[in-house]
């Protein structure tokens, strides 16, 4: 299943996300090198969080991919968010970010919503390092972030229709659900993995858990009312019903 769209119209042109956007995809272009090695390497050890190099400590277990120094990289807590390991962890990324920072952001303006979504990277890098300090497997890409961003999104509009694609074998369809089961499921997933994956594998989930718990918690600090009073489907009661298409929402 993978997400097309929602039913959710915006009134604030969404400045940041689209930035936020172009600056992930410069990296990926101006320092990453397209993919392509050995640059994509080069990047990723030396711009990727190392949680043991983060906490001084010499790995226990599994591979050890780059060099460590010893040194602790404390700019690597905020470069990584903006790093990706391939074409596909990009491009997931920056449409998730797309489908549901636009209308995160017009819950906040345009300054919350960049410190908010920092922050929220900021929460899922702890969350990762914390459940697996020793590790020295680089930890790359803006899902922790956008987990904080999905967090926001649930509580801000946990009933609006969110458009889904699903592959059946040969056969593909959309079908709409609710956000809070859509966002609900992928929370669930996430879980799963973090228990099951005990720390090792390629995929941070910790990191999705703990961007999208601080977003969940974070929302109400940086929500801005004024803005939301005129959103018709904030919250539990949606004051009107949705519709096929946001363009048709006035």
């Amino acid at each position: 299943m993978f997400p097309i769209r929602d039913d959710n119209p915006t009134f604030l042109k969404p400045v940041v996300t689209v930035a936020l956007i172009g600056a992930n995809v410069l990296m990926w272009v101006a320092v990453q090198g397209l993919g392509a090695e050995p640059g994509l390497s080069r990047s990723i050890c030396s711009l990727g969080l190392i949680p043991a190099d983060l906490f001084n400590q010499f790995p226990q277990r599994g591979p050890v991919p780059c060099p460590l120094d010893g040194s602790p990289n404390w700019h690597t807590v905020l470069t990584s968010m903006f790093l990706h390991g391939g074409w596909m962890h990009l491009i997931g990324n920056m449409w998730f970010l797309w489908i549901f920072g636009n209308n995160v952001e017009d819950s906040m303006g345009h300054g919350r919503f960049l410190a908010f979504y920092l922050l929220c990277g900021l929460a899922a890098a702890a969350a990762q390092s914390l459940a697996d300090p020793d590790s020295a497997i680089p930890m790359v890409g803006a899902s922790g972030a956008i987990g904080g961003v999905m967090g926001a999104y649930i509580v801000l509009y946990p009933r609006v229709h969110v458009h889904m694609l699903i592959f059946l074998g040969f056969f593909v369809t959309t079908f709409a659900v609710p956000a809070v089961w859509m966002l609900g499921y992928w929370l669930l997933i996430q879980v799963l993995g973090g228990f099951m994956s005990q720390g090792g594998g390629g995929v941070a989930f910790w990191a999705h858990i703990g961007g999208f718990v601080a977003g969940g918690l974070l929302i109400f600090l940086f929500k801005n009312n004024r803005l939301l009073q005129r959103h018709p489907y904030y919250g539990w009661k949606r004051q009107v019903m949705p519709t096929r298409s946001w363009r048709k929402v006035r």
